[in-house]
């Protein structure tokens, strides 16, 4: 199919955040289209979908120009905390999954305040379950798209991923701390072996637990905002099965699976772990014109 560019807008927009502006970019091919909010994966993923631990090729930026060339506007924030919006709190750290959510709400304010009669919100990764949080408050917001979301408490997710990589005794101290930040315990980062201890700094421990202790399904099943759920069947992060747990607890969502393409939308396989893995620096890398394209088709026909 081929499809007509169209000039887009492109503007940056801030809104007032706890203690200073809170920012983002917004690309408007106009027409009135629906507009959607891009809310960040983890760590210091910025806007663009870059990371300085090595994830590079704005992976976010290059779904606003895919969406943009099929008339879908979309915002795409700076966590608080963190680039643009790093004087909107002192500590990026100290946050909550309500932060982000009120945050979310601020940006889709913002949106209806330009004209938009609500916002889409799509999470990459863990801004799913921000994206999650932020329909338990429907206002403003027209629906969800969860890009590559987790279906399951963070606890399940670690355990899965620690298991097979870690020696039985190592593995039985992380397992050990596990069930502390589950049971809203702090962990002492002395107990646990240094090779994983950075996963339990206290620095970050209480939002940790906020995550372990989330269930992202049964937030899914909470809320009746229409909901798209895409997953890669070569995402080494989040697994087949967690997208089929989020459309297991909300059966009138549309499941979409993507073949072929990796946690950042990449062309990769799952059985070659290291070149699934290189793509995520490869800048040079285009994500699949397939998410773009099952976004558009999914909020335009639900408008």
């Amino acid at each position: 199919m081929m499809i007509l560019a169209m000039a887009a807008a492109i503007a940056e927009l801030t809104i007032s955040g706890p203690a200073g502006p809170l920012a983002a970019t917004l690309t408007d091919p106009g027409r009135n289209g629906p507009a959607v909010i891009l809310v960040p994966g983890s760590g210091p993923t910025d806007r663009d979908g870059n990371n300085p631990l090595g994830v590079a090729g704005g992976i976010y930026r290059q779904l606003a120009e895919q969406l943009s060339v099929r008339g879908i506007a979309t915002l795409r924030i700076d966590k608080r905390g963190m680039f643009g919006s790093k004087k909107a709190i002192a500590d990026p750290n100290k946050v909550s999954l309500a932060d982000y959510a009120a945050d979310v709400h601020g940006w889709a304010a913002l949106l209806r305040a330009r004209g938009k009669p609500c916002a889409w919100i799509a999470g990459h990764s863990e801004g799913g379950l921000v994206a999650l949080v932020a329909a338990q408050e429907p206002a403003d917001i027209c629906g969800l798209i969860l890009l590559a979301a987790p279906g399951r408490p963070l606890g399940a997710v670690l355990r899965e991923q620690l298991k097979p990589k870690l020696p039985a005794e190592m593995y039985a101290d992380a397992e050990a701390a596990i069930v502390r930040l589950e049971h809203r315990q702090p962990v002492d980062p002395a107990t646990v072996p240094s090779p994983i201890a950075p996963l339990f700094n206290p620095a970050v421990q209480a939002y940790l637990t906020e995550m372990v202790v989330t269930d992202p399904a049964k937030l899914a099943a909470a809320t009746r905002l229409p909901m798209l759920i895409v997953q890669g069947d070569a995402d080494l992060q989040v697994s087949i099965a967690d997208a089929r747990t989020l459309a297991a607890a909300r059966p009138d969502a549309t499941l979409t699976m993507i073949d072929g393409i990796n946690h950042l939308w990449k062309p990769a396989t799952a059985g070659d772990a290291a070149a699934n893995l290189a793509t995520y620096s490869n800048a040079d890398l285009s994500i699949d014109s397939r998410v773009a394209e099952t976004i558009a088709s999914f909020v335009s026909v639900k408008r």
